[in-house]
């Protein structure tokens, strides 16, 4: 079995190959040394700890934290489709479907931190190109939805009832979503990983659709303006579409990536 090089490995080796002769004259190898010793072992990417310990220990805080964010997501999808298909609220049934396929997307990104180093990195991008393209496909099916409801309330007039609860709803995840968003980019940039920093960048837009989400419900609490509901579902829709767009891009460059490698 190999082991993880820790920075007292890596120095050394670059110090082997500066004693070789026919070593490249153009290479900042004091440079490279340096960077060893620190326990910088990749170039152009986050780098990812040297210490199995340490490395260890932040896929756990990567776990615990994707744990809590699909328990949130799934009590905050039942609490808004309620909530919403009560009051009549479209943005609020939108919202909560978005938590739903958010909770999809979050277990594909579980499945991968615990499964890291006991399958094939082949295996892995396969099942994972797989749930990404799931993934992508039920962002758009329920953007359609959403547009057609939103779109047909407008049209059709129907007036939503003001929902206090989900303005609680949302407000709440105003303050939630930007301090997982903040642990989950700390944690993947110390890792090395794209997916977490990436899941967390999706969370902090999370942010933004609750910030959204709560002006529209305010809106129509506070003045009656119940346009702003459907108008928010529109924004969720557009939420949705992108979603799926970049979801069904990132699998495609898995795969393409998946067959240079092979």
């Amino acid at each position: 079995m190999f082991r993880l090089l820790g920075a007292e490995d890596l120095r050394k080796a670059v110090a082997g190959l500066r004693r070789m002769e026919d070593r490249p004259r153009d290479v900042d190898w004091q440079k490279i040394e340096y960077e060893a010793s620190r326990g910088k072992a990749c170039m152009g990417e986050p780098c990812a700890v040297s210490d199995r310990g340490e490395a260890e220990r932040l896929y756990r805080r990567g776990l615990r934290l994707e744990y809590f964010t699909l328990a949130y997501n799934l009590l905050e999808a039942a609490a808004s489709i309620g909530f919403g298909l009560r009051a009549g609220s479209i943005a609020l049934v939108g919202f909560g479907l978005d938590s739903v396929v958010e909770s999809l997307s979050g277990l594909v990104l579980v499945w991968r931190l615990r499964m890291h180093g006991k399958v094939s990195g082949e295996e892995e991008q396969r099942v994972e190109k797989r749930a990404m393209r799931l993934v992508a496909v039920t962002f758009l099916v329920l953007g359609v939805y959403i547009l057609y409801e939103c779109l047909d309330k407008l049209i059709g007039r129907e007036v939503p009832e003001p929902s206090l609860p989900g303005m609680v709803i949302s407000a709440l995840s105003l303050v939630v979503m930007p301090f997982l968003a903040r642990w989950k980019r700390l944690t993947g940039e110390r890792l090395g990983s794209r997916a977490l920093v990436a899941d967390s960048r999706e969370t902090l837009a999370c942010a933004f659709l609750s910030l959204s989400l709560f002006v529209g419900l305010g809106s129509n609490y506070l003045f009656g303006f119940w346009q702003a509901d459907p108008i928010v579902g529109l924004a969720i829709a557009a939420f949705l579409f992108r979603e799926g767009a970049e979801v069904w891009g990132e699998a495609g460059e898995e795969g393409e990536e998946e067959g240079e490698g092979g």
